[in-house]
């Protein structure tokens, strides 16, 4: 039995992280997931949320906004729309952006192309912040 998996994050802009890990979990479009070493092989869409992976005793959070997740081989490969580790996210950018965004949809019928639009600015921002407050190593 393997004893890690590596971990590779991607975004259209960067690979934000190819590393041995213990352990991933990851907001999946039907629920978080979580993947260790000898995981059968699947693919899922992923959802805005936390990804976290653990190395020994630390854990360390990203925010990712989409995308798709494989695990094959012992490989998780994570291509996000876009991710951040913890200490990368902007938080005063991030509150504006909800709050606008909160604002924006209050204004708006849910029926209107653009409150959906809104919506995914908030669910993204409200990611960053969770994120930002964990306690981890990055």
């Amino acid at each position: 039995m393997a004893q890690s998996i590596r971990l590779r994050v991607v975004t259209p802009s960067r690979l934000l992280l190819d590393e041995e890990v213990e352990e991933v979990t990851a907001p999946g479009a039907l629920g978080e997931f979580g993947v260790l070493p000898d995981h059968i092989a699947f693919l899922s869409l992923l959802e805005p949320g936390e990804l976290s992976y653990r190395q020994g005793a630390s854990r360390t959070y990203l925010a990712v906004r989409g995308g798709y997740a494989e695990v094959l081989d012992n490989t998780v490969t994570v291509l996000a729309d876009a991710a951040e580790f913890r200490e990368e996210i902007d938080v005063e950018r991030a509150r504006e952006a909800r709050d606008g965004a909160e604002r924006r949809m209050q204004q708006l019928n849910p029926d209107d192309p653009e409150y959906a639009a809104a919506q995914a600015v908030q669910r993204w921002a409200v990611v960053e912040l969770r994120v930002a407050n964990r306690e981890g190593r990055k």
